[in-house]
């Protein structure tokens, strides 16, 4: 396993932002969880360190967790690529999609459990008595067996699933379902998630945050929006050679370096000209062909305006193996095109070799959309759909998932109800890019929705009161109860 280093952020940053009467909350909050976890070591484990929401907000949370005094530390699994297989094929089933239609029988059980022996081994090596474990997502579930018994706590999150069960996130929850038996808690984002064979009592329910301060949220002078963009080579405009900084999540300060390559297909955008955006994997749920397909397809998108899909550099993203294959497909599609369509549509891969650096371009691009679209098939939670609400970006997105725990429709967004509407996502494109006074109130909106609900101080009140409820939690290193 490998170890992910979080330098501590203080909690002091959240005091103007939230207010008094919140700020008092955490203060009580953090004070109470020092008491609890004194002598032990809260882990978590999760699958990669880059390229995805969960990373995100890990790095997020624990820097926080840090700051406040709570030994918190990463760990992320070092597995072969076939057990990752295995795993992409789990994390489709529970969003309630075939996939590749591949099989999750026992040929595919040896793999998994393969690959994760030498990782719990490892994990094992490292664990003190009465720690806490939270383990992440469906590659990490088949360690609950080695941590029972152990004299430590364990926690199983899952960012993902669906609303409705089908076929598919049965089989997916029931190949889960032996590595549950034995942990204490089960952590969803929403009700719905919920593993079928978890009992209601070991349930918790806690949604994702964004970090207002983190360099993919942070506030940009509108200069440099428009330098960090064109030194990423992904907006035509003036490299004036000047330095665009920016906060790494260390506490130190960044520089934006000079990119030729992140743009794949159609160039830098043109200046001064109005861009949708979407940014997230290269996963077919996601579904960047379609939001490409609703954007040249439907005649209420004005000619002027243009598209931007943007994902990470596919060999960044380890435990994805279809991004690739996702990223060559959109590349088809556009090269299918019409030349005059083909000259509004832009693919970008944006290098993940300085994750900071990768942030803020991110909000950069955001922060110069005019559209935000987030048309995913299913969706965990969305982070994207936060960052950029944060930003008050008027947002269309699918109606699936967390997203609809995060934009009211018609007040903090657009949703779409059926996420394989083309039409209907070009007519919402169509709307915004042409309705001035809704697109400003649904980005105001939005910004409010956030503050209100979606920041890290709600977040990490819940994991205090959640361990407070947590029997071996309350348990000391040296046996007595606290």
């Amino acid at each position: 396993m490998r170890t992910v280093d979080v330098a501590p952020t203080s909690l002091d940053r959240l005091d103007h932002l939230i207010g008094p009467e919140r700020w008092a909350g955490v203060q009580r909050g953090v004070q109470a969880a020092q008491a609890r976890l004194d002598g032990r070591v809260f882990w978590h484990v999760n699958a990669t360190a880059t390229g995805g929401g969960v990373a995100e907000m890990l790095q997020t949370l624990l820097a926080y967790v840090r700051g406040a005094g709570i030994d918190t530390r990463w760990l992320v699994l070092d597995c072969p690529e076939p057990f990752f297989a295995v795993t992409k094929r789990l994390h489709n089933a529970l969003h309630g999609s075939p996939g590749d239609g591949g099989a999750l029988g026992a040929k595919e059980r040896s793999v998994y459990e393969a690959g994760l022996v030498p990782n719990a081994e490892d994990l094992l090596s490292r664990l003190g008595q009465g720690d806490v474990v939270q383990l992440h997502d469906p590659q990490t579930a088949g360690l609950i067996p080695h941590l029972t018994g152990r004299g430590v706590s364990v926690l199983w999150r899952s960012h993902i699933g669906c609303d409705t069960t089908n076929e598919h996130s049965a089989r997916g929850w029931a190949f889960l379902e032996p590595y549950l038996r034995e942990v204490e808690a089960v952590v969803v984002s929403r009700p719905s998630y919920a593993p079928p064979s978890v009992p209601k009592e070991r349930l918790v329910v806690i949604a994702p945050s964004i970090d207002p301060f983190a360099a993919k949220n942070a506030a940009i002078p509108n200069g440099d929006v428009q330098r960090t963009l064109a030194r990423a080579g992904l907006v035509v405009g003036v490299d004036d050679m000047l330095e665009v900084r920016f906060p790494r999540r260390d506490g130190t300060i960044g520089s934006v370096r000079r990119h030729t390559g992140a743009m794949v297909a159609g160039g830098p955008v043109p200046a001064h000209t109005p861009y949708v955006l979407q940014v997230s994997r290269w996963d077919r749920l996601k579904d960047m062909a379609g939001v490409l397909r609703a954007f040249v397809g439907h005649p209420d998108v004005p000619v002027a305006a243009h598209l931007v899909l943007v994902g990470p550099a596919v060999e960044g993203v380890s435990d994805d193996p279809e991004g690739a294959e996702v990223l060559q497909e959109c590349l088809q599609l556009w090269e299918e095109l019409d030349p005059v369509d083909r000259a509004r549509v832009h693919l970008a891969a944006l290098p993940m070799d300085d994750v900071d650096e990768n942030a803020h371009i991110v909000n950069a691009l955001q922060r110069q959309a005019a559209v935000v679209v987030q048309k995913s098939l299913q969706e965990g939670f969305g982070l994207t759909v936060t960052e950029a609400m944060w930003k008050s970006r008027p947002m269309i997105a699918s109606a699936v998932g967390g997203i609809q725990d995060q934009i009211e429709d018609g007040v903090s967004g657009l949703l779409l109800a059926d996420p394989c509407d083309l039409a209907g996502a070009g007519q919402l494109m169509g709307r915004l890019l042409t309705d001035d006074a809704l697109a400003a109130r649904l980005g105001a909106g939005a910004r409010e929705r956030v503050y209100q609900k979606f920041l890290p101080d709600r977040h990490l009140l819940q994991y205090e009161q959640l361990l407070a409820e947590m029997p071996l939690a309350l348990r000391h290193p040296g046996g007595t109860t606290a």
